[in-house]
């Protein structure tokens, strides 16, 4: 009698395997995070930049408390997570008026987070800035 193995047995000789397999559409960056993907690393009052480093129709994202702030139209500042709610890949770009994911190419507007095309289901959530003499922060 031969004994064929199943998916539960592979995946417990390869352990390390699945586990890299599991994890292959993050960033890697190792930071922690809440259960729905987002950094648990972006804290109030935290300096995000400088409203001149943000270009008008454009953005910049910041790795690290995975925000990107956009301007969509001069003067006019927006903060989303950089967190793409497909399947939690690190946005990579903001270009065209669309912030973009490397993973699966779902790209969203700079100007409200809404989803110009997909794969993801949902808007990157909004987070909270202040702009304050030509600076901004995260709230």
């Amino acid at each position: 009698m031969t004994i064929s193995p199943t998916r539960r047995t592979v995946l417990v000789v390869t352990g390390g395997a699945a586990a890299a397999l599991a994890t292959g559409c993050g960033d890697g960056g190792g930071s922690s995070s809440t259960s729905n993907g987002e950094s648990a690393g972006a804290s109030a009052g935290e300096r995000l930049a400088k409203t001149v480093d943000i270009p008008v129709g454009g953005g910049k994202i910041f790795a690290g408390p995975k925000i990107v702030v956009t301007q969509p139209t001069k003067g006019d500042f927006k903060a989303f997570s950089a967190v793409c709610t497909h399947q939690g890949c690190t946005v990579g770009s903001v270009a065209d008026g669309t912030i973009n994911c490397p993973c699966h190419k779902s790209e969203f507007r700079v100007a409200d987070g809404s989803v110009a095309a997909g794969p993801a289901p949902r808007p990157l959530p909004e987070k909270k800035i202040t702009v304050t003499g030509g600076t901004i922060t995260l709230a």
